[in-house]
């Protein structure tokens, strides 16, 4: 297989046949790409070791992406082509394609591999699909779990395109809902922390001080007199490494199930000059209660370590939370995200999450906390970028991070030691709850061929003290001891929350997932930042009418109010005793890319609690890939209902329910009475529908 171009009759509609290698279908969206002019990759027929595979003309060695089996090398630009030309004709080489950018994504690198995601209509069957894969070389590698009738492919030495030409083509079919090549993109870490010591955990609690703001802590005290932490309720951090040695590590059944998926062992230690950004993580949230070092926010519980491949492929991501559920995390903590400024999720990636969210921990789902990220962007939004050394970013500039906009994620922002918006914290409508860490300057930056592009700076001075954690021990790691003082960034306020959500599940083990994230948000520190930020000059540290902020969700958590929530919670077992249905009727045309889309309401008459609810939906529409579709509650509380995963279907006639849909969890216990609404957004052009009916029904 090459990424040469090739006659296949096959055309996406409304693209040009030569562009179609540079449009990457993700999540429901096109992506464009640009081709890198000074790299490529190959995959050999034997596994050489780096000296081998420096000595062969074929570039400058740089690197091997585990995952994919791939070899990266870097050439001058002018002589790409002949090299990849002389490459695919030697016979130790089985394998060579070129390298791509994100469009407007300075430094992200798009690698290919052999396989794609292909998620077909309900009516094809087994025949059908053998039929489609024998026309476009395929062979069937796996079934998809959580996505119907979604299977994924490797694409045959035969095949005479690459991966993103195919998936295009297969897009344009009928019997195609969604078709996504699975690409390579390198992970990246939210946090690099600087040398500056601050030696307190001022962050659990404090009676003020130096740079200590009333109430910047998260009142971990009283949570303690509750609990503690309990074995039972594991925490799984996910990261680059973790020095398990450390003695803040120790002790009967902390360390549960180890996994290392960069050297496919269970031993996921950093290297030799690898500086642990991992070690920092867990012990803000774990850390043992042992009488030296520190102590984390739950201490008592146990610590699931997982390394990443360093790579956000599909696999790898399904590897992560895959290895997560099976073992029986609790809580998964990511304080990392994709090195973009515009990266969707992949189907299977949103998949493998929901899955997760819902059926992990025996059916009432893992709590999964994403790190906001530390560009001081927004997490899904526009700016106008200026001033960037070179102009590497300018204008009207989309960013987009997919796994903080997850609907079953929780996204965790950062505020300061005095109850601030940390300057580099990223921000909007999606966040969903904000933790302490330090102060800085954004940290986004960009690498690039001896390069360094970092964002426009600030010059005024930050204020705010460091966060105290776990280290390598001895002279590696950030710090030389055994502790750093000046941990920072959403990678450390990530941590803290995960500490908090496994002291709620310790107090109450038999909340869900969903239950979890409203008690977090219910019981926040409603912090108020009425200044400007120093970057952008923008406003957005108060709160809306629904108690949201763009700057920290719903609020900085609370330990103890978190946890005596959780308590309260324990022995309530709703009972129904009647239930309410009511149908609107009135059909309505959804505006074609329209970001308010349309909204249908339902009035329920009568005052009773909700203890049980479902939602029926009728649309017909021509791509209900485009739809997103929310329900609002009388208290203006909101819920995605749908997202934008049905692809090419066209008629949607589904049952939401709480079993089905978890998330409908957050309405369980509010007064029924008032307006119920039904808000439904074309998200994107030229597809057009109707929403015909939707029922509520009401048990309580």
């Amino acid at each position: 297989m090459s990424d040469n171009p090739s006659s296949a009759n096959y055309e996406t509609p409304g693209v040009p046949k030569s562009s179609q290698g540079f449009i990457l279908q993700r999540g429901g969206e096109e992506l464009i790409l640009e081709k890198a002019n000074d790299r490529y990759t190959l995959r050999t027929t034997t596994n050489l070791s780096r000296e081998q595979l420096s000595q062969h003309p074929w570039g400058v060695w740089r690197r091997n992406i585990p995952r994919a089996n791939l070899e990266l090398f870097t050439v001058e630009p002018e002589s790409l082509e002949s090299v990849m030309n002389a490459v695919r004709t030697d016979e130790k080489v089985i394998f060579a394609s070129h390298v791509y950018r994100l469009k407007e994504n300075p430094g992200t690198y798009v690698y290919l591999s052999d396989k794609v995601t292909i998620q077909f209509a309900t009516w094809v069957d087994n025949a059908k699909i053998n039929t489609l894969a024998a026309k476009f070389k395929l062979i069937k590698d796996q079934q998809v779990l959580g996505l119907p009738n979604t299977f994924t492919f490797l694409i045959s030495q035969a095949a005479s395109e690459n991966p993103i030409k195919i998936t295009n083509q297969l897009q344009s079919l009928a019997e195609v809902l969604a078709a996504e090549p699975n690409i390579f993109t390198q992970q990246e870490p939210h946090y690099q922390p600087s040398d500056s010591l601050y030696p307190q955990q001022w962050y659990l609690n404090h009676n003020s001080g130096y740079q200590l703001g009333v109430g910047s802590h998260i009142s971990v005290e009283q949570a303690w007199d509750i609990t503690r932490g309990m074995r039972s309720v594991v925490v799984a951090v996910v990261d680059d490494s973790f020095d398990l040695h450390h003695p803040d590590f120790q002790g009967t059944g902390k360390i549960v199930a180890p996994k290392d998926l960069k050297e496919n062992d269970f031993v996921p230690l950093p290297g030799e000059k690898e500086t642990s950004h991992g070690t920092a993580c867990a012990g803000i949230a774990v850390a043992e209660e042992n009488g030296q070092g520190i102590i984390g926010v739950a201490p008592g519980c146990a610590f699931m370590p997982i390394r990443t491949t360093g790579f956000l492929d599909d696999e790898s991501v399904e590897d992560i939370f895959n290895w997560a559920i099976d073992h029986g995390a609790s809580i998964i903590s990511c304080s990392w995200g994709a090195s973009a400024v515009y990266f969707p999720l992949s189907l299977r990636q949103k998949a493998v999450i929901t899955r997760a969210a819902t059926q992990g921990r025996n059916g009432k789902g893992c709590v999964i906390l994403f790190a906001a990220g530390n560009a001081n962007r927004p997490i899904d939004g526009t700016i106008d970028e200026e001033t960037w050394p070179k102009n590497i970013l300018q204008g009207n500039t989309a960013w987009l991070s997919g796994f903080a906009i997850h609907p079953d994620v929780i996204t965790v922002s950062a505020s300061t030691s005095l109850n601030k918006k940390a300057a580099y914290s990223n921000w909007g409508e999606n966040i969903s709850v904000c933790a302490p860490s330090n102060n800085a300057p954004p940290g986004m930056w960009f690498q690039e061929t001896g390069f360094v592009y970092t964002q426009p700076t600030i010059t005024t001075a930050l204020s705010g003290l460091g966060m105290f954690t776990t280290d390598q021990i001895g002279a590696a790691g950030y710090h030389p001891g055994n502790f750093t003082n000046n941990f920072g960034g959403t990678s450390s306020a990530t941590p803290v929350v995960a500490g908090v959500a496994a002291l709620i599940l310790s107090a109450n083990p038999n909340l869900t997932a969903q239950q979890v994230n409203q008690i977090l948000q219910e019981t926040t520190d409603k912090i108020v930042d009425p200044e400007p930020d120093p970057q952008l000059g923008l406003r957005g540290g108060t709160y809306d009418i629904n108690g949201h902020c763009v700057w920290f969700g719903y609020g900085k958590v609370n330990a103890a109010k978190a946890v005596r929530a959780a308590q309260r919670l324990r022995n309530i077992k709703p009972k129904i005793s009647g239930q309410i249905r009511l149908i609107n009727q009135n059909q309505q045309e959804i505006p074609d890319h329209n970001q308010w889309g349309i909204i249908s309401a339902i009035t329920v008459q009568e005052n009773v609690n909700v203890t049980d609810i479902q939602v029926k939906v009728n649309i017909i529409h021509d791509y209900l890939g485009d739809l997103e579709i929310y329900l609002i509650a009388p208290n203006n509380e909101y819920i995605l209902l749908q997202a934008r995963t049905l692809g090419r279907e066209t008629e949607i006639n589904q049952n939401y329910t709480v079993r089905s849909h978890p998330a409908l969890q957050k309405f369980l216990g509010i007064g029924a009475m008032g307006n119920w609404q039904l808000q439904v957004i074309d998200m994107s052009p030229q597809d057009v529908g109707n929403l015909k009916s939707w029922q509520l029904i009401i048990g309580y």
